[in-house]
């Protein structure tokens, strides 16, 4: 896999955290994976479109998605966290998403970018077909974010 596909969405990630949420992010090892399917029951799915279609999908447990959106409304209850989770985490899912899309734009990738979609995995099992994912762990003082970032056919 090229590294002019992948590293754009580890980039703004760590930006996107940096710079939000205050936190710095240590990358976790790199894995060889045969499908982007999530790990956590929390996940955001990118389409990804163009020469070289496939997928990103971040994911996370729902005690690091509370901590997140705990940091981003100071002072809310659980009860409002419980409510508003979802809509804060499309939020941060859509900087990280625009972020990722200036690089591959500046980078002349070639790609496009699907808005980003939160799915709570235990209420709903999208299909996720397989193909060739690196997949990553980031970790913050909150909690582990995975990223899987899979493409189906590689360009040389």
């Amino acid at each position: 896999m090229k590294a002019e596909y992948i590293n754009p969405f580890l980039v703004a990630t760590s930006n996107v955290f940096r710079d939000l949420l205050k936190v710095q992010l240590v990358r976790g090892r790199t894995l060889i994976k045969k499908t982007p399917a999530p790990a956590h029951e929390i996940a955001i799915f990118v389409g990804v479109k163009g020469k070289n279609p496939g997928q990103v999908i971040y994911s996370m447990n729902l005690e690091t998605i509370y901590k997140i959106a705990s940091q981003l409304m100071p002072g809310a209850d659980q009860a409002e966290l419980k409510k508003e989770w979802r809509d804060m985490i499309g939020e941060v899912a859509n900087m990280i998403t625009g972020n990722a899309m200036q690089m591959l734009i500046a980078g002349d990738a070639g790609l496009d970018l699907t808005v980003p979609m939160v799915v709570d995995i235990r209420k709903q099992a999208p299909e996720i077909p397989p193909m060739p994912t690196i997949g990553l762990n980031f970790y913050a003082p909150f909690g582990l974010i995975e990223a899987n970032v899979a493409f189906k056919a590689m360009s040389t």
